[in-house]
């Protein structure tokens, strides 16, 4: 049978009174709904409860399922002996097995190897806590998020559906998980203006069951918010593919400065209007084809190279008609791809090597799309969904302090004898000199005890 419910639970420790000592009170309105979810699971009886927490084992490209017969969670990393708390869970070992079938049919990695811990983490525990006090004839699939891309913890949310419609079993599931952690100055991780604005939207989300959101909220956003349970949700959300949901925001609290969200959403049917992956994928074309239509000179040689080599093996020759300062000019240019908001690739020259800034691009989108060694070669199913930036640099100039530099106008080269690296301006989540320097070091192996030279440039940036 399709699965019987799901829902949303944060898992903040101090929500529960062994850690809490009194504390927990002032977040009684999440803990009223943690209660209320544990009851309407007791009231579904489900034989199987699958949990993801964005704590348990993470892999970056991996969905990694918990082994084994059974496992034990505690508090103790909270202060909390064993002695005062501890569940003992059971894992249904049938379910993943054929979980983890269902996953490789579809090409999706995920599966048990990998364990470096097997005690439960504290985003499964605490969830769990509230329902074993109301229910506790179940058995546990344990299951932890991914560095992948969205689209993929949707599809594995579907394949999750699919494991419980074949197995006959009534399966509720539970996605773990906080929201922003920055939506006061009582967060330990500081304020932004970015927690708050997810918080809203997210809450409104769950609130009308609008699971396409989930999969479109923007990278910068959620990373400035520092929220933990999107990827959580998205899963659920494809557990759900095809369903119409009743859907209820429980409650909403950020007292410790940490957003708390729980909601439920209980399945009333199929309804083709909810496949919300070929919505996303319609979504995604579309902004693909208006970038693409939006392309300058610079970023369609980019683009032309790396779709003739990924294609033919073979650099291309230049193409006629190509600007004159394209042809007449010499310059570094680091060529970037990103698939998905996600960096896949990026390779650059400080100074130029070749006759002219076409040259440059031709030769470096090549060695971006086929040679950084963070990433496997681009592939040919890829190019659709790769995004295109040239930067141009200019001349370098050294500089004798930090106070010379802009995070957001100059990039920055460090250098220590042989060893160089460098950094470009106006990155995502770099915004002080400071990150610069120490990024650029690390970048070219440069320790911190080390004496280094500091130069900065100005780039032109062609999307």
């Amino acid at each position: 049978m399709p699965i019987t419910g799901a829902f949303i639970m944060p898992h903040p420790p101090i929500i529960l009174p062994q850690v809490g000592r009194g504390e927990e009170k002032k977040i009684q309105r999440t803990i009223n709904s943690c209660v209320k979810i544990a009851e309407q699971i007791a009231a579904i009886k489900p034989e199987t409860i699958a949990l993801i927490s964005p704590h348990s084992i993470m892999y970056a490209d991996y969905f990694h399922i918990s082994p084994g017969l059974r496992a034990v969670g505690s508090l103790s990393k909270f202060g909390v002996g064993e002695d005062v708390f501890q569940i003992n869970m059971e894992y249904d070992t049938d379910f993943v097995s054929k979980l983890q079938a269902e996953a490789a049919k579809h090409g999706i990695p995920a599966g048990t190897s990998g364990e470096r811990d097997a005690q439960l983490d504290h985003g499964t525990t605490v969830p769990l806590a509230f329902i074993c006090e109301k229910y506790a004839d179940f058995k546990l699939v344990r299951i932890g998020i991914s560095g992948l891309p969205c689209a993929e913890h949707y599809r594995f949310g579907q394949c999750i559906a699919k494991t419980a419609d074949e197995s006959k079993k009534n399966v509720v599931f539970i996605a773990s998980g906080d929201l922003s952690h920055k939506v006061s100055q009582r967060s330990h991780y500081g304020f932004a203006a970015e927690g708050v604005l997810f918080d809203e939207q997210v809450t409104e989300a769950m609130s009308n069951g609008d699971f396409l959101k989930f999969l479109t909220f923007d990278g910068n956003l959620t990373e400035k918010a520092a929220e933990c349970g999107l990827r959580s949700f998205i899963v659920m959300a494809g557990a759900l593919d095809g369903q119409d949901v009743k859907s209820e925001l429980l409650s909403y609290e950020g007292t410790f400065g940490v957003g708390y969200g729980t909601a439920s959403f209980i399945p009333r049917g199929e309804n083709e209007d909810r496949k919300f992956l070929d919505a996303l994928k319609k979504l995604e074309n579309s902004r693909l084809e208006d970038i693409k239509a939006k392309e300058g000179e610079y970023v369609r040689l980019a683009r032309y190279s790396v779709e003739n080599y990924v294609r033919s093996g073979k650099i291309a020759d230049l193409p006629p008609n190509l600007p004159k300062d394209m042809l007449e000019c010499k310059a570094g240019v680091f060529v970037s791809l990103k698939k998905h908001g996600n960096l896949r690739g990026c390779i650059g020259t400080i100074s130029p090597v070749t006759k002219n800034i076409a040259g440059e691009i031709l030769r470096n989108a090549v060695s971006a799309a086929a040679e950084d060694p963070r990433f496997e070669p681009v592939k040919v199913t890829e190019l659709p969904e790769i995004v295109y930036s040239v930067d141009v640099l200019s001349e370098a100039e050294p500089v004798d302090s930090t106070d010379s530099l802009d995070s957001e106008r100059y990039g920055v080269i460090v250098t220590s004898g042989h060893k160089r690296g460098l950094l470009l301006p106006n990155l995502d989540g770099v915004d002080t000199p400071g990150q610069q320097i120490e990024i650029a070091c690390r970048k070219a192996g440069i320790r911190s005890d080390e004496k280094f030279n500091i130069e900065r440039f100005e780039v032109v940036r062609h999307i």
